[in-house]
């Protein structure tokens, strides 16, 4: 049975699925169509029902709950891991200042929007870019001297302050102060249409990719490195570090809770289209 498989070039992903993609693993009746894209790409690829199984953001997720369900491994969850706000300028930034300002935020459907706005809920002048050309933008203000500001995820929070940039807030310390839980960045989710026991075996073959990458670990497979030739091994081992985790292996109680939690804060910051679920219908059974 071939399934599609959707996930970003980026190095806590390509870690994840190297053994699978590569069947380092044995994926016994299944393959795969691999399609590597930006997350924002998938996040509206979800929206449209495009593929069997793709990484997204939760708030893509929660506004494709009638189509997909999370699966128990992939997960990109955790302390110390949210966005940060940051700017070109040195000065202290008031709290009226950046809701008044124009934020830069890598898209719309994106968990980096959602708690952009749970951090500052009068901030509504937003443009959306890819994730990976936040930074320059941001540091182009030095050029023109205007203050620029931006949100930023990934590998970028290694190395904006190398751009001059700031760190203006860690949206990430203020979901975990205000809601004293991980934070819920990013899963894998599985078409509903698809048998439970094929989902099922997707999960578990998820989760033996990433335990045989940890088996393997610091080494830095050639799948992560060909997707990220702009990176020093240094930057691909610290990303991987930060958002691969245990939560990365089984989400358990406390990473399905902090999921559901994040859903509670998409309905309120929703005007409209509030979403009426059982915790049932959003997860595949535990396996």
């Amino acid at each position: 049975m071939k399934l599609t498989l959707g996930f970003s070039p980026c190095p806590n992903d390509t870690f994840i699925f190297d053994a699978l993609v590569h069947k380092k693993i044995d994926t016994g009746t299944l393959d795969f169509e691999i399609m590597l894209e930006d997350v924002e790409t998938l996040n509206e690829w979800a929206l449209q029902g495009k593929l069997d199984i793709s990484k997204l953001s939760f708030p893509a997720f929660f506004s494709a709950l009638h189509q997909y369900v999370l699966l128990n491994s992939g997960s990109a969850l955790g302390k110390g891991v949210g966005p940060l706000l940051v700017t070109n300028k040195s000065n202290n930034i008031t709290e009226e200042e950046i809701n008044h300002a124009t934020i830069t935020l890598p898209g719309i459907n994106t968990t980096a929007n959602l708690l952009f706005s749970f951090a500052y809920p009068e901030a509504k002048n937003k443009k959306f870019t890819r994730f990976d050309l936040i930074e320059n933008l941001v540091a182009a203000g030095n050029n023109n001297q205007t203050t620029e500001f931006g949100v930023i995820i990934h590998e970028n929070r290694f190395t904006y302050s190398e751009k001059g940039l700031y760190k203006v807030a860690d949206l990430g310390d203020v979901w975990e102060q205000k809601i004293k839980a991980p934070i819920p960045l990013g899963g894998i989710a599985v078409k509903r249409n698809i048998e439970k026991n094929v989902a099922a075996q997707v999960d578990k073959l998820i989760k033996k990719s990433l335990e045989y990458a940890f088996s393997n670990y610091p080494k830095v497979a050639d799948y992560v490195k060909a997707h990220s030739q702009t990176m020093s091994e240094d930057v691909m081992r610290k990303h991987i570090d930060l958002y691969v985790n245990n939560f990365s292996l089984r989400l358990g109680d406390e990473g399905r809770d902090a999921i559901r939690k994040l859903l509670e804060v998409y309905n309120k910051l929703q005007e409209h289209n509030t979403l009426h679920t059982s915790n049932d219908e959003l997860f595949v059974l535990e396996t």
